[in-house]
């Protein structure tokens, strides 16, 4: 079967990489990101934060791409977790039980997303392109998926020995996220865990790496919680109670305003090197003793799930000014 054409738009020309732009969403989606008759609060701005890092992680669960802007979508950051490894019965896999994805590195080039991983040619694949209906299974869901071709299964396969495929979301399909954890909203997003964006303050990973060090650690860095917003100017952990954030986007386009919602549960990936794929408890232990939650069971939480409540299309871009509230549950 010959690869078909998705209808995604050309990328922008960026002569860094590392600078580029994500690409426009696929398609447009029929629900509104927020009900005309549920009129968005406003944002009192009882907090000023800035942007300090744009991430996006084009791959589940491999290694991210630093972005100085990014396009947002209703699903989140465009192209953010787009495509996802699956096994023999299209059941995702990540890091938790296949640590060397840590290893696989993408990058945008032109109309190409190319992914390098120690040992192994670069694999380009046109970001407008797949090969064949499938299904996936994420968590508890099953979705419509686009088969990335033998090529690119060869590939994971071969990286991390077992067979594997890699799949692009369906993006006429909407998988939404816990409609508990949004008050009833509609969030889609693509093959994240389940919310559309992760935001993590600088502050909270310094405390960490402060006590870590305190134990004779090695410090860490944001990597390891793999959010796609950090923000700079809040205190250790404030993410925590924020309820709407303002993104004070320049140019004519729309104001992005973003909803969190839930407290970012974590398992063991931040104990994951992203640099060797090895594994060391120290972070998980550190943090256990005193990031468990008592309104999340007692799990132990980093960073906070937000949902896009209105400015699809926005730019966001790295220092741009956040005004956020306080959320008083």
């Amino acid at each position: 079967m010959p690869p078909r054409r998705l209808p995604l738009p050309r990328p922008r020309h960026c002569p860094d990489p590392c600078t580029m732009s994500a690409l426009a969403p696929a398609s447009p989606l029929s629900s509104p990101l927020s009900s005309p008759s549920e009129p968005l609060p406003g944002v009192a701005g009882d907090v000023q934060a800035r942007i300090a890092g744009l991430f996006i992680y084009p791959v589940k669960s491999c290694a991210g791409i630093a972005l100085q802007e990014a396009l947002l979508t209703e699903t989140g950051l465009d192209l953010d977790r787009a495509w996802m490894v699956v096994d023999e019965s299209g059941a995702f896999v990540t890091q938790r039980e296949a640590p060397r994805l840590a290893l696989v590195q993408p990058a945008l080039r032109g109309s190409d997303l190319v992914l390098r991983a120690p040992g192994m040619l670069a694999l380009h694949l046109p970001v407008d392109r797949v090969e064949a209906p499938s299904r996936a299974k994420v968590w508890n869901d099953e979705v419509p998926a686009w088969d990335m071709g033998a090529v690119a299964a060869q590939w994971f396969s071969d990286f991390l020995g077992r067979p594997l495929r890699l799949v692009r979301f369906d993006p006429d399909h909407r998988r939404l996220s816990s409609l508990k954890w949004t008050g009833g909203v509609e969030a889609p997003n693509q093959f994240a865990d389940g919310y559309p964006i992760l935001v993590a303050s600088q502050a909270s990973l310094v405390e960490l790496n402060r006590r870590l060090q305190a134990a004779g650690h090695a410090p860490v860095g944001m990597a390891r919680f793999r959010p796609n917003l950090v923000l700079d100017g809040l205190e250790a952990h404030e993410e925590d109670s924020l309820g709407h954030l303002l993104v004070e986007t320049d140019g004519p386009g729309p104001a992005a305003r973003l909803q969190a919602v839930k407290p970012c549960t974590r398992c063991p990936i931040p104990d994951i090197d992203p640099a060797t794929a090895l594994s060391d408890p120290a972070v998980g232990d550190t943090l256990q003793a005193y990031r468990s939650l008592p309104a999340m069971g007692g799990q132990v939480c980093f960073g906070m799930n937000l949902i896009v409540r209105a400015g699809e299309g926005a730019m966001l871009r790295v220092g741009q000014a956040v005004r956020a509230d306080w959320r008083f549950d």
